[in-house]
């Protein structure tokens, strides 16, 4: 391996770039698209598929029991809505997660919470207000109610 020579910048004298440095990178790459298409590979290479196709075989799967009705049955929009709801509020938490621990954890910079603090809490405060008023709309239009 040839080690780099250090190069002038505007930080000081660094090590120059060094692409032998990303080989591993490469090798895990290259070893999941590997594993990715020899696994795609073997199930069309090797009769992994049941040799005598019946009629039992080929009926689809639903708990053991005999499927009723259509399989292009329509689903109720109540689990897109809960669905869509669950989204919100776990998405509300990747938000709120980062701020509290920037306004109220020990790394917080003292700075920060004298410059920004206040701006930052009421728009935060926007944000539970806006959610909540969805929360209210949502359960006034009878989403949380399961029929």
């Amino acid at each position: 391996m040839v080690t780099p020579v250090p190069v002038p910048t505007a930080a000081g004298v660094e090590p120059a770039f060094d692409l032998s440095a990303y080989y591993p990178i490469l090798l895990f790459a290259g070893a999941a698209a590997a594993f990715a298409l020899g696994s795609l590979l073997a199930t069309h290479v090797f009769p992994f598929k049941p040799r005598k196709p019946t009629r039992v075989k080929q009926m689809p799967y639903e708990s053991g029991m005999d499927p009723v009705g259509s399989a292009r049955m329509q689903f109720d929009i109540k689990f897109y809505l809960i669905a869509i709801l669950f989204l919100v509020f776990d998405v509300e938490l990747l938000f709120l997660y980062p701020w509290a621990v920037l306004a109220y954890g020990d790394g917080g910079s003292p700075a920060w919470r004298e410059a920004f603090g206040t701006v930052v809490f009421v728009e935060i405060l926007v944000f539970l207000a806006t959610l909540a008023i969805a929360y209210v709309y949502a359960w006034r239009k009878g989403v949380f109610q399961w029929r």
